[in-house]
């Protein structure tokens, strides 16, 4: 089969593509440039480990709509008042948007990438399933990919864990090559306030903090600089510690309470992506809410095709405006759409 491996020049797309390579396929590299590459020269010393292996190596400028897509869309929500996930849009606009459609141009049947999920196959399409390593599993990511993009997606490590995948770089010299994985979001190297300034699309507007009672504590230097939950940086004492609430964009307030003003009973989901039929009458899922927590429990009730609330069983905390949440019953990915 001929595939296409999408490598940014981490550790877990090369192993792909030598997994793949050694599995017996036809298989290109198509290294990806966002514009915001972190080191000099390694997409020399990426073409020369793929050359050793007898793959072809091929660099895309991704540059403008990684820009568009990705990034324009990162400082537009935060101007809303909003808390993005640029790494869902990234893998859904770009890794299987434009790449997918660039290597299908070159004759690829599938585009491969180092994602920790799976894909299991029946009658009419493809169904996403958590990777087998729960501490690394990567569907959440995933979310929001169509049934085409998925039917035509490859991801060799959902049967890993990373360990095994470190351990497989080691021996293969390709710990010497890959780039630092980015913990954060990659496009930004210092406070991610700073960058949304220097955007030129945010400014700094001072508004007022109140409590959830209504008083007033003092004054904010712009609400670009919170998200929901948040707890450093509003530097107003008071007799217990202050958590953002809400902000509310319409009179720029930033609104602060105790950690037990934070907890929801429910929440609302639009823009929802259905992976599988979606339900029409209400079901109990497991949900992800932010990918750094656990799923939880609670009951999906559909409103109407692209909207549905759920009601999480026990309260949860912070539920981020912007966010995605994503459904799942046992190990399989139901569909996600972004949190009201």
């Amino acid at each position: 089969m001929k595939i296409a491996v999408a490598v940014s020049g981490g550790v877990d797309s090369i192993v792909t593509a030598h997994l793949l390579k050694a599995a017996g396929h036809n298989i290109f590299a198509l290294h990806f440039l966002t514009g915001y590459e972190t080191v000099d020269n390694h997409e020399i010393i990426l073409s020369k480990h793929f050359k050793t292996l007898g793959i072809k190596f091929i660099t895309v400028n991704m540059r403008s709509h990684f820009q568009s897509q990705v990034v324009n869309y990162f400082i537009s929500t935060y101007a809303r008042g909003k808390t993005p996930n640029p790494c869902v849009l990234c893998n859904t606009k770009i890794k299987f948007g434009y790449l997918r459609a660039y290597a299908m141009k070159l004759g690829a049947e599938k585009i491969a990438t180092g994602h920790y999920a799976q894909l299991e196959r029946f009658e009419t399409g493809y169904l996403l399933k958590k990777g087998i390593d729960k501490k690394k599993d990567q569907s959440y990511f995933l979310g929001l990919l169509s049934g085409k993009q998925l039917a035509s997606a490859i991801f060799p490590l959902g049967k890993w864990h990373k360990e095994d995948v470190i351990n497989y770089a080691m021996d293969n010299g390709i710990d010497k090559i890959k780039q630092p994985e980015s913990q954060e979001v990659c496009f930004i190297r210092d406070r991610y306030q700073d960058f949304l300034i220097r955007s030129g699309c945010v400014q700094k507007n001072a508004g007022p903090i109140i409590t959830t009672s209504g008083k007033k504590i003092g004054q904010h230097n712009g609400l670009h600089e919170f998200t929901i939950g948040q707890r450093r940086g509003i530097n107003c004492p008071g007799p217990y510690p202050y958590y953002v609430v809400r902000l509310e964009q319409h009179t720029n307030t930033l609104v602060v309470g105790k950690k037990v003003d934070l907890l929801r009973e429910t929440c609302a989901v639009h823009d929802i992506n259905w992976i599988i039929d979606p339900p029409a009458s209400p079901i109990e899922i497991d949900v992800r809410i932010r990918y750094k927590t656990k799923a939880v429990r609670a009951r999906l009730a559909p409103i109407h095709l692209n909207r549905v609330m759920l009601y999480f069983h026990e309260k949860q905390s912070a539920v981020t405006p912007g966010q995605l949440a994503v459904f799942y019953q046992g190990d399989l990915v139901l569909g996600g759409g972004s949190i009201e």
